[in-house]
């Protein structure tokens, strides 16, 4: 049921809610059409034994919300799966503020959270299947990866969260690397040669978060620049106001692509119940993100995943 306010014989201002309502909802990246639902999505191939499939995740968390049906499948199927984080996550002040319980959270404090993130990733991916030997961070500034790829490739950069100029995480593929973008893009294009991936997942250039279209960016280069030529596939999460809609859980619903990634040819991945259960059990594993927001997390845990090949 609807909670929209009906705009007809209400007040002038009644009126004007609706109105903006509208114009938010026109925005928001869900597809409308009047009256009627949008075209099918065409169905994506399943995975299969030989494959093998790297999901290249921004952030702690993201590998669960855009993949974390696919690598269920590819487990089942017999296929290799790995996951590289670009950053852990420690620029998230929200987080930190709840878990520090300390209003201006900078530096030490903002660290532990990337730790502590990480534990959780982890633990997410676990779930999912994906073996420990395969789950690789590379610990750079979250926040900067785009300012990192656009400036001085040898300069390093000083985060404005952290406090620190490289990689402070002992598990780190590379712990003291400097902040670079040349290093950044050295320590990724060294896992892809590591893993050699068929498949590559990661965020499409259209995403509003700058680390995740900076990632993707730089994905499409050292993909089409690898001797394995993997097939390249784009996931979203930050698709625009208020996509996925509705927020919450709505397992029984589809994904529909975002407004202002529509230009992409998205292709349907169905979930089983049971693989929507595994979303949701990974998922429930990054409890600092769902203490503060727990109804956009939810909303990608639906009956299916959507990908759109890069073009």
């Amino acid at each position: 049921m609807s909670s929209a306010v009906p705009c007809q014989r209400h007040s002038f201002r009644t009126r004007l809610a609706c109105l903006l309502g509208a114009c938010l909802a026109l925005s928001s990246g869900v597809l409308i059409a009047a009256g009627r639902s949008p075209p099918p999505l065409a169905q994506m191939a399943a995975p299969r034994a030989g494959d093998r499939i790297l999901v290249i995740a921004p952030h702690p968390d993201d590998e669960t919300l855009c993949c974390g049906g696919y690598l269920q499948q590819a487990v089942a199927a017999g296929a290799t799966v790995g996951i590289v984080w670009m950053t852990a996550g420690d620029s998230f002040e929200i987080d930190a503020i709840v878990t520090e319980r300390t209003l201006r959270p900078k530096g030490a404090g903002l660290e532990k959270l990337g730790v502590q993130r990480m534990v959780e990733a982890h633990a997410a991916a676990d779930r999912l299947g994906v073996p420990r030997a395969q789950q690789y961070l590379l610990g750079f500034p979250d926040r900067d990866l785009r300012v990192l790829l656009r400036g001085p490739a040898s300069t390093p950069l000083r985060s404005r969260y952290t406090g620190v100029s490289a990689v402070p995480y002992a598990e780190a593929l590379h712990p003291g690397s400097a902040y670079t973008g040349a290093a950044l893009r050295r320590n990724l294009q060294e896992v892809i040669e590591r893993f050699a991936p068929t498949i590559v997942l990661a965020a499409a250039p259209q995403d509003r978060h700058p680390d995740h279209s900076a990632s993707g960016a730089l994905a499409v280069d050292l993909v089409r620049a690898a001797s394995t030529r993997a097939k390249l596939y784009y996931w979203i999460v930050h698709g625009g106001h208020e996509w996925p809609a509705p927020r919450g859980l709505h397992r029984e619903r589809a994904l529909l692509p975002p407004r202002i990634a529509r230009d992409l040819a998205w292709e349907r991945l169905p979930l089983s119940d049971a693989q929507v259960a595994g979303k949701l059990a990974a998922l429930g594993e990054h409890r600092t993100q769902l203490r503060v927001m727990r109804r956009f997390l939810e909303a990608f845990v639906r009956n299916d995943e959507i990908y759109a090949p890069a073009p």
